[in-house]
């Protein structure tokens, strides 16, 4: 008999520093739709209906800024479901959210689908994916060491196994 279970993995939380914003108050926080979920969904803080027509790209505000601690980087991206149903994606997705940035959290929001969609104030319109990063320095080299794939370009490693 096999039984399914849940491995629970617990990791300390990363504080970060949020502002909500005079337009953004009455939403709440970013949150997590899930207990293992990786982004946290973002409400749209506007005040008045946007309507994404066919082909429209739209910023929409989430109403809240943050402070990141340095090597770590937000991205914001689509939501899987607004893009399967509706066809409405973040343009720039991820669209990356620096340490030192300390701006209003936006959405650049466009309906690659065939009806128009529109984004009313609270709707989750994108989520938030907190991640660490790596900083580089370059190190300049005669060549680089050898690989099996070497520089082979896109599609080179074919589409079945």
């Amino acid at each position: 008999m096999t039984t399914n279970t849940q491995h629970h993995i617990s990791f300390p939380p990363l504080f970060v520093d949020i502002q909500q914003l005079p337009h953004g108050k009455d939403l709440p926080l970013p949150s997590y739709g899930t207990a293992h979920s990786a982004g946290l969904d973002l409400y749209a803080a506007i005040a008045e209906d946007i309507v994404l027509n066919p082909g429209n790209i739209k910023l929409v505000p989430s109403g809240i800024s943050i402070a990141l601690p340095v090597g770590f980087e937000a991205q914001v991206r689509s939501r899987s479901g607004l893009s399967l149903k509706n066809g409405v994606i973040v343009l720039n997705a991820p669209g990356t959210i620096d340490a030192d940035y300390r701006g209003e959290i936006m959405g650049i929001m466009t309906n690659l689908g065939t009806e128009p969609f529109t984004v009313s104030r609270g709707l989750r319109f994108a989520q938030l994916v907190i991640a660490r990063h790596e900083r580089v320095e370059w190190k300049i080299v005669t060549s680089l060491e050898e690989t099996v794939r070497g520089s082979n370009r896109f599609g080179s490693t074919g589409l079945k196994g």
